[in-house]
């Protein structure tokens, strides 16, 4: 773990930047929504239109907590519970996934 604190700071760093996202105007890019997306192509694509309500499975939909509400504090503490979820999840999945290939 030693010598990859380099990568450990680089995602720490980007974890503490997340809520920057609060203040962007607009949507992030891939996070379009059905209104998004038949306004930038015209029609709604129809494999879209049949995911569209798989949203529902969403662990912390729209980066937020029931119950922080949204002023800017409780809209921040859900960006950054989202992303230290996120790193959590992608470092379980590749250091499973590095152990193994290492087993073979």
């Amino acid at each position: 773990m030693r010598r990859y604190r380099k990568v450990w700071f680089s995602l720490a760093i980007l974890v503490a930047l997340s809520p920057l996202g609060l203040f962007a105007s607009g949507t992030a890019w891939g996070e379009w929504g059905t209104d998004e997306i038949k306004g930038l192509l015209g029609y709604i694509p129809q494999g879209f239109s049949r995911l569209v309500n798989i949203n529902h499975i969403a662990f912390l939909p729209d980066y937020s907590l029931p119950g922080l509400g949204e002023s800017f504090v409780g809209q921040a503490a859900g960006y950054y519970i989202s992303a230290i979820v996120g790193v959590a999840i992608i470092v379980i999945f590749v250091l499973g996934i590095g152990r193994l290939i290492v087993r073979k």
